[in-house]
């Protein structure tokens, strides 16, 4: 979403799709990926987004989830040298993976969840959600192209900077950002990531404003009714702080921000 901070992310590409090529070139093998990343998605699939997800975190925030046997400093400092100063081919990572030796980092993704655009907007995604830990010695670098600016942040800290307008966020980030939120050590996310499967997608209902938009997630209480009534006059009173549960999201034309149901 143009003019707000997201999580990397892009186009699921054709050349994702390799499966011989990448799955001699992963740290997992197809048996275990479908174990880790399946549920609704083959392992073939599985493995697609996880290429995917590789490949779109090294285009856009400079941070590569794969391993180099020789010199893998020098190694890394080429490949980040490339994806800023080249143009890259659109199978540029099947190449890269092929005639150079790396091989990529699945074992460091986690499962997070599962988002499907509401019916209403124009542009429709269906999107999972990766977690993953910050490789030693590596550090965010946005491409200026795709992405214009980058943070490095704690969560509570990029949700306080949405409410007063200096972060702001798209739905999905701010919920991923709110559940992230909830951990007080980095050591009980790992451990509940290890074991978190995508579950059910999200697939918020958008209601649409004389001026704006209240996005309404799954689990508000008025999610499954026909009509689903936003009191206009209470909207700017109804914004939540940062460590209060949301089951809505109103865009007042500026920011999307979280409000109580």
């Amino acid at each position: 979403m143009a003019g707000n901070y997201v999580f990397p992310g892009g186009t699921l590409d054709p050349e994702d799709r390799d499966t011989r090529l990448f799955a001699m070139h992963s740290d997992l093998d197809l048996s275990t990926i479908a174990n880790r990343f399946g549920g609704d998605l083959s392992a073939e699939r599985a493995l697609a987004f996880c290429v995917a997800a590789i490949r779109e975190t090294l285009e856009e925030a400079g941070v590569f989830l794969a391993h180099h046997e020789v010199n893998p400093e020098q190694k890394l400092s080429q490949v980040c040298d490339l994806r800023l100063t080249a143009s890259l081919e659109k199978n540029w990572l099947a190449k890269l993976v092929a005639g150079t030796g790396w091989r990529l980092n699945l074992t460091a993704l986690s499962r997070w969840s599962h988002w499907i655009t509401p019916a209403q907007m124009k542009r429709r995604y269906d999107t999972r959600f990766f977690l993953a830990d910050m490789p030693a010695g590596q550090y965010c670098q946005p491409d200026s192209c795709e992405t214009l600016q980058g943070l490095w942040i704690a969560p509570g800290e990029a949700l306080a900077g949405n409410l007063d307008g200096t972060i702001p966020l798209s739905p999905p980030t701010l919920v991923t950002l709110h559940e992230l939120s909830r951990y007080r050590n980095l050591s009980g996310l790992q451990a509940d990531a290890r074991h978190r499967s995508w579950g059910p997608a999200f697939s918020p209902r958008l209601v649409p404003l004389a001026k704006g938009a209240v996005i309404v997630e799954p689990w508000d209480p008025q999610y499954r009714e026909t009509e689903i009534r936003i009191d206009l006059k209470q909207l700017p009173t109804a914004v939540l702080p940062v460590e209060e549960p949301f089951s809505r999201i109103w865009y007042d034309g500026r920011l999307w921000r979280p409000i109580r149901a």
